[in-house]
């Protein structure tokens, strides 16, 4: 039986729904906007995607969207359309051509957002996936349970592979697990990657041989393909555990490669999400996006966080987050560790581990451990007891009596 590949929209339209769906499966499968011989019957039974299910949701007086077909009531459905996999083999950037590619500014759509997707298990013997995950994480940061705490190297520029160095020192003298790169920290003359590198990890090193604990640091390496390699290269020479690449500048085709050289977790950074989702008529679900990023190797995901300073609202960072820590399909689960960032502090943590039920994830925070006024390392403490209460159910203040440093957290932190 051959297999197929199946994803589902909620579609916007202003003409008739079928219409609007035979459009789309034929835009990305065998047709074109006029029939031509070449596409018989044949080939559309064998090649052709189909509309397997197409389920009336409500109507709209007014499109989404400018540019399209106008009507006089704009039908919203859930759509369902399938592919055989011999259209493109398992090829994850095929893939996103054929989801995700011509659909969203057809004239006949006045809306359209990819909700989910189901791939055959061919994807997953073509694509390993994450080769540390959660449990290859949690070995490396020394973390055997609850959350890696973490945080992220601030301001995002400006500071030297010194000045770098320095936060590095108070933080791993402060107890933190994880640090990783701003997105906006590359490569730049002020902080050459080479010189931050061998700076910080001169201080991990050197922490680690006197306590046997070495924090897990994700170096930006973003950048061309053997620009990346090369900085894995030095990164694992210097004895780092951790690079760090943006999905959304690197590409599929430059995190598969990546994955493929490295011998390290991948921490994978989701800037310009917004633009693909900030819309709720147009643009991706988190699920099926982070599905071919896991599929091509990243370890760790960002999901945003609870109450966060951005525009996502707690229930789609938990949605997010729950995808991340399922399966990408029965037999490959591929586990990746979310991560959850953006005006953190250690009171999200209790409603975070509830949410999810369980502690399988990294929480960083940045002004909620520098801006603690007992310092980084009571910063660092504070976050972590945070997570200790919420494991426990223990309420948040009646921890803090016991906790010098969370107890004066709670002042700042509210």
């Amino acid at each position: 039986m051959t297999e197929r590949i199946h994803a589902t929209y909620w579609l916007e339209t202003g003409v008739d729904p079928q219409l609007a769906a035979d459009v789309i499966a034929g835009e990305q499968s065998s047709g074109t906007f006029v029939a031509l011989p070449t596409e018989t019957p044949e080939l559309k039974a064998r090649s052709g995607a189909r509309v397997e299910r197409l389920d009336v949701l409500d109507r709209s007086d007014t499109p989404s969207l400018p540019g399209g077909i106008e009507g006089k009531v704009y039908t919203r459905c859930a759509l369902e359309l399938s592919w055989p996999i011999e259209n493109m083999g398992p090829s994850l950037p095929n893939l996103m051509s054929t989801i995700a590619g011509n659909l969203f500014e057809l004239r006949q759509v006045s809306g359209l957002r990819l909700t989910g997707l189901k791939l055959p298990q061919s994807f997953a013997r073509a694509y390993p996936g994450p080769a540390f995950g959660i449990t290859g994480t949690r070995r490396l940061a020394g973390v055997e349970r609850g959350p890696l705490i973490g945080t992220i190297i601030k301001p995002s520029v400006g500071l030297s592979p010194e000045q770098t160095a320095q936060q590095v020192r108070e933080l791993v003298a402060g107890g933190i697990d994880f640090i990783k790169d701003d997105e906006l920290q590359g490569d730049g003359p002020h902080c050459p990657f080479d010189e931050r590198v061998r700076a910080v990890m001169r201080v991990v090193n050197e922490h680690a041989d006197r306590t046997g604990k070495k924090a897990m640091v994700a170096f930006n390496l973003t950048g061309d393909l053997d620009q990346m390699k090369r900085r894995h290269d030095l990164v694992l020479a210097e004895g780092g555990t951790c690079v760090m690449a943006v999905l959304n500048s690197i590409g599929l085709v430059g995190m598969h490669e990546l994955r493929r050289h490295s011998q390290l977790p991948i921490h994978a950074h989701r800037a310009g999400w917004g633009y693909l989702s900030r819309s709720p008529q147009l643009g991706w679900d988190y699920a099926p996006w982070q599905m071919l990023w896991r599929l091509a190797g990243a370890d760790h995901l960002h999901v945003n966080g609870l109450r966060n300073k951005f525009s996502e609202p707690d229930d789609s960072v938990i949605a997010a987050a729950r995808s991340v820590l399922a399966p990408v399909m029965p037999e490959a689960p591929m586990a990746a560790m979310p991560v959850f960032s953006s005006g953190q502090t250690g009171l999200q943590a209790a409603d975070t581990y509830a949410a999810l039920g369980c502690a399988d994830l990294i929480h960083t925070a940045g002004g909620g451990i520098f801006g603690h006024p007992g310092g980084v390392a009571a910063g660092v403490e504070a976050l972590r007891e945070s997570w200790v209460a919420a494991i426990e159910g223990v309420p948040l203040d009646t921890h803090a009596e016991r906790h010098p440093a969370l107890r004066a957290a709670l002042g700042f932190w509210k």
